[in-house]
């Protein structure tokens, strides 16, 4: 069977299956898979697992050797057009004599929108965009946020009873899901470039927030202590110096408390203030600044209500227990919210899992008027120069 006969969506279907061995290692490049096809099979492939390692095509390119001149390159992002740790994607597919690129989404880094594509067109490689963009859009989701914001995707977890509470009056909260629901957790931390909580969980919970799954040999996300008080001592957990911290406070943290972080060989990051607290928005543009592309905000309650309130959440990932437990003082998901039905949000369910005995909800904030971090809806596929 010929190759344009086989369907794009199932090629590319499984380019977006190989990029996801870059998952948790990729960042802060994107996860990206190719499939190089000629006469109906495949003659290439490969993923790109780490910065400064080879990107996907360059793979596909070396395991096909001749046989990728005329062939059909299936990627799940725009190639590269630019010099950095490696070469640029664009020229290697054209001088390897690549017939045809499809691929699923444009790159919006401003040091490739559209170049590489161009660069393609302009070789006389016919060029396609547009097929699997949603499965690739997903996937990528956390860098497409980035490019496009330059700010890491904002993924909200808690762990709540089925009627939405996050603790008891008492404060107590551990544990409200199983063990299934908490091995979940460790594996959304693994992705994550940065695992962020407030004072207020640190000195309820003193938590570690590393990665501890079974056999777990990656690397550690980045902790986030949002403190802007400098309520938190530095004799935690989170200065145990199994990863990196990073205190993200005020100028109104005593100085004290400033030198006992770094002392304890954690990073200080002085925010600008929002009345007594963190400057959301700041402290999200430094942490894109500085490369993290997924920020995982595990607590508490109030934190994670700030950046919902400010428009910052992005993906909202809920353990919900089979577990009632009422009562007014009984702390909640996202504070108390909007005052009225007509002011409340609406979502995107995405899944919902069960893992044991409890649920795992994914859902997205819907856009409104396109200022949310979830990459808008991918176009549909559009050829260019005739694909």
């Amino acid at each position: 069977m010929a190759a344009d006969q086989e369907p794009d969506e199932a090629w590319m279907a499984r380019a977006v299956a190989l990029a996801e061995g870059g998952r948790g290692t990729a960042s802060p490049n994107p996860m990206v898979g190719a499939v190089l096809v000629r006469d109906g099979r495949v003659v290439g492939e490969g993923f790109h697992r780490a910065a400064g390692l080879a990107h996907a095509e360059a793979m596909a390119l070396d395991a096909a050797g001749e046989l990728a001149a005329g062939a059909t390159c299936y990627v799940t992002l725009e190639p590269c057009a630019h010099h950095g740790r490696t070469p640029p994607c664009a020229d290697a597919l054209v001088a390897a004599g690549v017939a045809r690129v499809v691929a699923a989404v444009a790159d919006p880094d401003p040091r490739v929108g559209g170049a590489g594509l161009a660069r393609l067109q302009a070789a006389g490689v016919a060029v396609s965009v547009g097929t699997g963009a949603e499965a690739a859009a997903e996937q990528n989701a956390a860098y497409l946020t980035h490019r496009r914001l330059g700010r890491p995707r904002v993924t909200l977890k808690a762990a709540a009873s089925l009627d939405g509470k996050v603790a008891a009056p008492d404060g107590t909260s551990r544990w409200i899901t199983g063990p299934a629901a908490r091995a979940d957790a460790h594996r959304l931390r693994a992705e994550a470039d940065a695992v962020c909580v407030g004072a207020g969980t640190a000195l309820a919970d003193d938590p570690r927030l590393t990665v501890r799954l079974p056999g777990w040999t990656g690397r550690q996300p980045l902790r986030v202590l949002v403190d802007a008080a400098g309520r938190v001592g530095a004799t935690g957990h989170l200065f145990d110096g199994e990863a990196e911290t990073l205190v993200a406070t005020t100028p109104a943290a005593p100085a004290s408390a400033v030198d006992a972080w770094k002392a304890a060989g954690a990073e200080v990051l002085i925010c600008e203030p929002a009345g007594r607290a963190v400057d959301l928005d700041d402290l999200v543009r430094a942490l894109g600044e500085r490369g993290v592309l997924e920020l995982l905000v595990e607590g508490g309650p109030r934190l994670q209500a700030s950046l919902w309130a400010a428009g910052l959440a992005d993906r909202l990932v809920w353990y919900l227990a089979p577990l009632a437990i009422g009562g007014k003082g009984a702390p909640g998901l996202l504070g108390s919210g909007a005052a009225t039905l007509v002011d409340a949000r609406r979502l995107r369910l995405a899944s919902v899992d069960r893992l044991g005995d409890d649920l795992r909800v994914v859902a997205f904030p819907r856009p409104t008027g396109g200022a949310e971090g979830v990459p808008p809806d991918p176009p549909g596929p559009s050829p260019m120069g005739g694909g």
